[in-house]
C-alpha cells in the first residue's frame, strides 16, 4: 500500500515560476527505475552553464549510477539515516568545489559558485519529471579517498538523483518525513533590511 503524499507545491509569499513552486526533496527514490542518461545529462549541462565569479567555474562531479562501484563507494561515505535511502536513488552525485586555483590562489567565491551550478541541476532536473536530494551528512575524507580527490578541491554535498519512489517502501520515521507539510519562514523574517 502507497503511502498518500500530500501536495508539495510551495505556499509561495509572492509569485514565483511553477517549477521552483514544485520542486522538493523526497527521499524515496523508485529502486528499479534507471535515470534517462538525456535527461541526466540535460541536468548536468545545466550546472555547466551556471554563473561563476570571474567565469572560474569552480565545480566538479563525481556522477554514479546504481548498481556501480562508484555509486556504492559514495553511499559507504553517507553519514546517518542518508545511508537508509540514498541507496535506492538512480545516480549519486559528489558535488566539488575548488577552493584553490592551481597556482594556490584562493577562490573564496567557489563554494557560492557550486550551490549555484547545483540549483541550476535540481530546476532542470525536476522539470525533466526526476528529483534530487542534497545531503551535507556524509564522510568528506571518505569521498577525497575513494576517488582521488587533491587538497584544493573540497567535496561539499551528495545529491541523490533519479525518478520519484514509493514511500511506503522508506523506514517509518522516513515515511513520516515525506509525507509532512512543508514548511518555510516567512520571507519577511529572512531579510536583514529591505
Amino acid at each position: 500500500m502507497s503511502t498518500p503524499v500530500l501536495n508539495r507545491t510551495a505556499a509561495t509569499d509572492a509569485p514565483v515560476l511553477e517549477i521552483l513552486a514544485d520542486r522538493w526533496s523526497p527521499r524515496a527514490y523508485a529502486v528499479d527505475d534507471e535515470v534517462d542518461e538525456q535527461q541526466l545529462a540535460s541536468a548536468l549541462e545545466a550546472a555547466r552553464w551556471a554563473p561563476s565569479a570571474n567565469n572560474t567555474q569552480p565545480w566538479r562531479f563525481v556522477v554514479a549510477r546504481r548498481g556501480s562501484a562508484e555509486h556504492a563507494r559514495i553511499h559507504d561515505a553517507l553519514m546517518g539515516f542518508n545511508q537508509a535511502w540514498a541507496g535506492n536513488a538512480a545516480v549519486l552525485i559528489v558535488a566539488v568545489a575548488e577552493t584553490t586555483s592551481p597556482d594556490g590562489s584562493p577562490l573564496p567565491w567557489a563554494v557560492y559558485d557550486l550551490g549555484q551550478a547545483v540549483a541550476h541541476l535540481s530546476v532542470q532536473a525536476h522539470h525533466d519529471g526526476l528529483y534530487v536530494h542534497q545531503m551535507g551528512g556524509f564522510d568528506r575524507d571518505a569521498l577525497r579517498d575513494a576517488f582521488g580527490i587533491e587538497e584544493r578541491f573540497e567535496p561539499v554535498t551528495v545529491v541523490a538523483l533519479g525518478p520519484i519512489g514509493d514511500a511506503a517502501d522508506l523506514p517509518e520515521a522516513l515515511q513520516e518525513r515525506e509525507a509532512a507539510p512543508r514548511v518555510r519562514r516567512p520571507l519577511a523574517e529572512s531579510l536583514i533590511a529591505s
